[in-house]
Parts: structure tokens; sequence; C-alpha cells
């Protein structure tokens, strides 16, 4: 069970996201070329031999991305405080995989061990079988580095684990350690919009984009050295999982708890509006204790 936060580290960067794939529709070779700047001789590699129809891809990425990803996942466990695990699939993938193992554990040798053992905390490798199980068997309490594909879908496992997309924050964290996007990890809940503009009450659940804000206002405070707006945003925060513990949640946080058939509207939720009015209520209470 689940009773402290975990990160996950999706590393934003090629893979299957920017792969060339394609439909082939009779037999044939499937090859894969490389052909160096340096004029030196082109590598081959024979893919598979097409029977019939079927399908190919090819992907990459890169030595720089690898690195600055590395980079940004040892500075946040540090800030955090956390262990840091790495997930790849290095038994079946040798070379692609393989990369992100050995550059990570490069990385991690020659910058960051000393202050993780500093701070009483460590670095692993792990097979994405193996972590996915010690994930669900975990307290949390850790960041965990995965690749595009599986921070895509493993990111949202564990926000539906932990309640609703609605509670998930996402940060894009780029290695110098300055230039931050925040952002709501879920879409646009377009649904919800529909109804709205169709002037009926909906039960959004608005805190991934106040926390896309605080977490934006927060680093801008400390960029800034302005202790004042960070202590603003950590104090939105704090008021909004008071609000939720307090018992005034949306409907999605609602049904976790009772079951979305069984709830029922201000006996066990309320709508946007009013949320935002209990978390604004809230925050000024909180504001003008400091």
């Amino acid at each position: 069970m689940w009773t402290k936060p975990i990160t996950i580290g999706r590393h934003a960067h090629g893979d299957q996201y920017k792969a060339r794939d394609f439909v082939v529709d009779k037999s044939g070779t499937f090859k894969m070329v490389f052909v160096p700047k340096d004029g030196s001789g082109a590598k081959e590699w024979e893919v598979f031999n097409f029977p019939g129809g079927g399908v190919g891809m090819g992907m990459y990425n890169t030595d720089e991305s690898i690195l600055g990803f590395a980079h940004s996942c040892f500075q946040y466990a540090i800030q955090k405080k956390w262990p840091l695990y790495l997930s790849t699939k290095n038994t079946i993938l040798k070379a692609y995989d393989g990369r992100f193992k050995d550059l990570f554990q490069e990385v991690f040798d020659k910058h960051y061990k000393m202050e993780f053992d500093k701070h009483k905390i460590w670095y692993e490798h792990r097979l994405i079988d193996d972590m996915v199980a010690q994930v669900l068997k975990s307290a949390g309490g850790f960041v965990w580095a995965c690749k595009n594909y599986d921070g895509d879908v493993q990111s949202d496992i564990l926000a539906q684990g932990f309640g609703s997309l609605g509670l998930m924050t996402s940060v894009l964290v780029c290695p110098d350690g300055k230039t931050i996007e925040a952002e709501a990890a879920h879409g646009t809940v377009t649904r919800h919009f529909r109804e709205h503009q169709k002037g009926r009450p909906t039960s959004t659940n608005p805190i991934a984009s106040i926390f896309a804000w605080t977490r934006g206002l927060q680093h801008r405070g400390k960029l800034d050295s302005n202790p004042q707006l960070v202590r603003f945003a950590e104090t939105l925060e704090r008021v909004c999982v008071e609000t939720v513990e307090s018992g005034t949640m949306t409907k999605d946080l609602a049904g976790c708890i009772h079951g979305l058939s069984n709830v029922k509207l201000n006996e066990h939720f309320v709508n946007t509006t009013d949320f935002l009015d209990a978390i604004k209520s809230n925050l000024d209470r909180a504001l003008s204790k400091q």
C-alpha cells in the first residue's frame, strides 16, 4: 500500500514517439542502415525477412539526451532525498536499453555517488518487470526513472492507483536545473467542458491545474530568491490537500471512497465552483495566520 508519494521521471525524447513505423504488403527484407558523416563505411543490419505482409519500425535515442535525463533524475532524487531506480529491458534490448543502463551508472559514479551516500539514499537499475512488481509491493517514497513509453504508461497507472489523474503533478525538467514546464498531467476533460458550455454544473477536479501553477511559482520563487512566493505556493498546495482530507472533494475522489454509482451531490461531493470556493476560503484563513 502506497503511503508516500512516488515520482516518475519520464524520458520525454525519442523511442516510439519519434520512430518511423510502416506497413509492408508483400514479402521482402527489412534492413537498417547507418551512414557515418565522416565518410567511413556504412553499417547495415538485417532485421527480418518478411514472408508476406507485416509491420516494421525503426527508432532511436541520443547519448546527449540520455545523459541530460540522467542528470535531471539524480538531481531531483537529491532534492527529494529519495532513492532513485532506473527500469529498462536490457536483457532483451542489450544495446539500446543497455546504453541507458551504462550511461546512468557512469553519471552516478562520476557525479552523484558521494551526494547520495551523504543523504543515505541509493541508486539501482532494475528490469522493468521486476520494478513494476516492486512498486506495487512498496510503500512509495522513491523516484522511478523510465524510458519514454514506460513513463507514459506507468505514470497513469500510478496516478489512478493514488485515486485520480487529477491528483498527479507533471513537471518537465531540463538538466540545467533552471528551465522547467509545469502542467496538469490529465487531458482537457472535454466531456465536462461541453456540459459547462450548456450551463450545467460539473464536478471537475482542479487540483492538478492548481499544482501546475504552484510548482511553477515555487520554482520562480527559488530562482528569484523570493521566499514569500515559495511560501504562498506551498501553502496553497497544503490547503488543497487539507480541504480534501476534511471531506470536501470532487466527484472523482468521492467515487474512490464510496464507488461512483453510490455518490450524491452535496452529500459525498461538491461541484467545481463550490470546491474552488472552499479552497479559496481555506487559503485566506491559512494566509491570515502567517
